[in-house]
């Protein structure tokens, strides 16, 4: 299947119900396609019809269709594990980087962002971790890291600290998981409010994530149905790792 009028239509629908059913304005949860592993022709499909915001997970791939559609004014994020040497190359493209796990990380895209004197939008990654609280399931930095490392980069020039983002364990009920992790953003929001987006939700639980205040929700198997190359889920796996003083 490639992502049509159709199946636009029914994902924003799915939004609008969630956000209504929470009590809150549709408005306020945008929805990031997934198009990883997708040819740039279905990126131009889907925002032919309106869609703005697409996500991938691999640099190479988002470079090259970046260059391919230059021509669209579509907003790139990144979702999934980034080299320090690929910084430099995603934050000359604008992208919004969802996938900030540990503090040198935020450094080497803060040191981009400021030699393309563009700052990088960031949000950071949280490890829900797994059954009975294992870490590592799904990636990102362990919860109790996570305040410090806000803390870290949003003392970094080169950088915007806009949120956390997270994906549900796959052995638990999403929306447990998911007000695990809006607790801590609103705990990481005290001290830092420019940090109000909260990345959560897929394809199967976007519902869950907008009932705990997802404001981006990342669907890309209801858009385009199931990828060219099988993926467990909407974004990577990336290893857990510790805020400060990790290496990178």
């Amino acid at each position: 299947m490639v992502a049509s009028e159709e199946s636009l239509r029914a994902v924003r629908a799915r939004i609008d119900a969630a956000a209504r059913a929470a009590g809150r304005d549709p408005a306020t949860v945008a929805l990031l396609a997934v198009s990883k592993t997708w040819p740039a022709a279905d990126v131009r499909a889907l925002a032919a019809l309106g869609q703005v915001d697409f996500g991938e997970n691999r640099a190479q791939e988002l470079i090259g269709k970046a260059a391919e559609l230059a021509d669209l004014p579509v907003r790139w994020h990144f979702i999934g594990q980034l080299q320090r040497n690929k910084a430099a190359a995603v934050a000359r493209l604008g992208a919004v980087v969802h996938s900030v796990d540990r503090t040198s990380l935020a450094q080497a895209l803060s040191r981009a962002g400021e030699a393309a004197q563009q700052p990088v939008d960031v949000l950071l990654q949280v490890d829900l971790g797994g059954p009975e609280g294992e870490l590592g399931a799904r990636g990102g930095a362990d919860p109790g890291d996570v305040p410090a490392l806000a803390d870290a980069a949003a003392e970094l020039s080169g950088v915007r600290l806009r949120g956390l983002m997270a994906v549900a364990p796959r052995e638990e009920e999403p929306g447990p998981a998911f007000a695990r992790l809006a607790a801590l953003a609103a705990r990481v929001r005290a001290d830092h409010p420019e940090a109000g987006e909260l990345s959560a939700g897929m394809s199967g639980d976007l519902e869950e994530a907008v009932a705990a205040g997802a404001t981006i929700v990342r669907v890309g198997t209801a858009l385009f149905g199931s990828r060219p190359l099988t993926s467990p889920s909407d974004t990577p796996v990336t290893p857990v790792t510790r805020a400060s003083g990790a290496p990178g």
